[in-house]
């Protein structure tokens, strides 16, 4: 009985798909096309459906920033860029300059801190925090003829010191130059000077690693390889943005 089953099989005729006829204006569709076809108007039917009803069930007095913190560029959801995001120094350097070189500016700015602080005496800055030095006398008139000069043993014009401020006895048995008024007027003034560089090279290596921050980032982004991060917290003058990443297990 197999074997005329089989025998049958080999004379039977078989019906394969029509071709597209040459004289047929445009594509016939065939069963699978129809198929995604009917699939894809479905699924956009019941998307329409849905945000319909949600419009219907919408609160009019709903508000997020992320409404108008971002756009549709190209048919993708991108953040907008904030105007006040960047300062015009740091947009300056986004837009001339690479990564190495920004890199390199800010080591060379590191380094001349470091070469003024060693200079300097860091605990004396103008804006720093004043500490109080409490003395205790046992009566009133103690503290009405309180000598501070006396009481730290030093000389009255180095009490403003904070450090660097010598006893009489030390004073006594160092030579000292003589210095009038003008030339110390004068070294006082390259002090202030010295402190006002300091604080403007603290501030422009504060710029260019902020700067730094954004582009390592920016070019993060770039990478196609990886999927979108997710914006955590965006970026403003002071800060580059930050972005998580999904975590992906490398094989």
């Amino acid at each position: 009985m197999s074997s005329w089953k089989k025998a049958a099989k080999v004379g039977r005729k078989i019906h394969r798909e029509r071709p597209q006829p040459e004289d047929h204006v445009g594509f016939l569709e065939r069963k699978k096309d129809w198929i995604a076809r009917a699939r894809d108007f479905q699924e956009k039917r019941d998307t329409i459906k849905l945000l319909r009803k949600r419009a219907l069930n919408r609160n009019p007095d709903e508000f997020h920033f992320h409404m108008i913190r971002s756009k549709v560029v190209k048919g993708v959801h991108r953040e907008k860029d904030k105007e006040d995001q960047h300062t015009p120094e740091q947009i300056k350097l986004l837009e001339t300059q690479d990564l190495k070189y920004v890199a390199y500016k800010r080591n060379i700015e590191a380094k001349k801190i470091e070469r003024l602080q060693s200079q300097l005496h860091m605990i004396d800055a103008v804006n720093q925090i004043q500490n109080q030095h409490t003395f205790f006398v046992d009566n009133n008139a103690e503290m009405k003829n309180f000598d501070l000069a006396k009481k730290l043993d030093t000389h009255p014009a180095l009490l403003s010191r904070r450090t660097n401020r010598p006893k009489l006895s030390v004073i006594k048995d160092m030579k000292l130059p003589d210095l009038n008024n003008k030339t110390i007027a004068k070294l006082e003034q390259q002090r202030h000077m010295l402190y006002k560089e300091l604080e403007k090279r603290i501030n422009r290596e504060r710029e260019l690693t902020i700067v730094q921050q954004k582009l390592e980032m920016h070019r993060a982004l770039k990478d196609k390889k990886i999927k979108k991060p997710k914006l955590v917290k965006p970026g403003s003058k002071d800060a580059a943005p930050i972005y998580k990443w999904k975590f992906e297990r490398k094989r």
